[in-house]
């Protein structure tokens, strides 16, 4: 009885082991099933990382591409629209539609600081009418507070001289650095006159190189007529002295020369000028820039053509050009000068050039404020400033 219960106790304990040794077995077995998953797991999420990560270099990399195209397109899509019209080319060289200051009244040049300056309108041809300023010798200011048209031009019979200055491109009249240009001369005691071409500020009409010319024209047997044989000189700035040298070699040829020329910031001809012009930076060395670009200027007909006019010209010629000028190169107003100095039409006449160094910062328009101005009028124009 005693060597059963011990057989059956043995049983058991034996059976309790392999329990006990099959429940470890399968614990094993299942934190090994769970390690592998989580390894797995791991290895998935740095997978995601690095697709997402190409994905979006490619994305930025298609955007960039696209934007180039887009550029590139453009780049090569503004020479053809150029050439297909011109018109716009014409615009450009004239930008009369761009108008500054903003929102001035150029019926009250004293709201500009010309408290003795007048407005009005001169017709030129039907349907087209010219803005013009008269500016009498600052020394005058009082006198000429609340008088009429009738005044001023009476006082164009006095002994002043006569200056008749051209605008360039861009703005009106009474852009700033003109209207302090005309300050300095009214100083120096001369009557300023200067107008609007037709397409420009308020005068009626639009551009072009022949109305541009034949406005000046007009203006200038204007005051011709009601100064008499008193000194009259013409003063033309930037695009104005293509204009300038139009006019000039007009009455030249008609046997009626102005007393001086004064060029300020002058080039040779425009195809020269758009070629050095810094918006034609990025075309400049395109191929057929000139058949794009400045063959659309001349079939515009414009041309302002100095360096032609002045083998045409009989009268003494003044040139002013600063060497920071970027907008007509320093070069374009030297190599101006170097033709006129050969000038068979221009010998034993006075052909001067002065420029002003780069330390000076007077670039393209600013010219107005060197203290030189006056002695350099002086000198060439061998006339006394008692006014300054």
């Amino acid at each position: 009885m005693r060597k059963r219960n011990n057989s059956l106790t043995q049983d058991n304990d034996s059976s309790a082991t392999k329990t006990v040794l099959d429940s470890n077995l399968k614990h094993c077995h299942k934190k090994g099933e769970g390690s592998t998953e989580s390894g797995v797991q791991y290895d998935s999420v740095d997978s995601n990382k690095t697709m997402g990560s190409a994905f979006r270099r490619r994305g930025l990399m298609w955007r960039v591409r696209r934007m180039f195209m887009w550029v590139l397109a453009i780049y090569f899509a503004i020479p053809v629209i150029v050439k297909l019209c011109p018109s716009i080319q014409a615009k450009l060289v004239f930008l009369n539609f761009v108008r500054m200051p903003y929102f001035i009244d150029l019926k009250r040049p004293q709201e500009q600081g010309l408290n003795h300056t007048h407005n009005f309108y001169l017709q030129r041809e039907e349907g087209v009418n010219i803005g013009v300023w008269h500016t009498v010798p600052a020394h005058m200011w009082k006198e000429a507070q609340g008088k009429d048209r009738e005044w001023y031009e009476n006082t164009l019979q006095s002994f002043h001289p006569v200056m008749l200055y051209l605008h360039g491109n861009a703005g009106t009249r009474g852009g700033d650095h003109r209207v302090q240009l005309y300050k300095v001369l009214s100083s120096l005691g001369y009557h300023v006159v200067t107008f609007d071409y037709r397409g420009w500020g308020d005068s009626d009409g639009s551009p072009s190189e022949k109305g541009m010319t034949s406005d000046a024209l007009f203006i200038y047997q204007w005051v011709k007529q009601k100064i008499g044989r008193k000194s009259l000189y013409i003063w033309g700035h930037s695009l104005g002295t293509g204009v300038a040298t139009n006019l000039v070699r007009h009455l030249c040829e008609q046997g009626t020369p102005p007393d001086s020329l004064i060029l300020e910031s002058p080039f040779t001809n425009i195809r020269e000028e758009a070629k050095s012009h810094p918006f034609s930076m990025v075309y400049r060395y395109l191929p057929g820039f000139d058949w794009f670009f400045l063959d659309a200027i001349s079939a515009n007909d414009i041309r302002f053509a100095s360096d032609e006019n002045v083998n045409h010209i009989s009268c003494p010629v003044l040139i002013l050009h600063a060497e920071d000028d970027t907008v007509v190169p320093f070069h374009l107003g030297k190599k101006l000068y170097n033709i006129a100095a050969q000038s068979k039409s221009l010998s034993g006449h006075k052909v001067q050039f002065i420029p002003f160094p780069v330390s000076l910062g007077y670039r393209h328009k600013f010219i107005y404020r060197s203290t030189e101005l006056p002695h350099i009028l002086s000198d060439f124009l061998g006339t006394t400033h008692p006014h300054v």
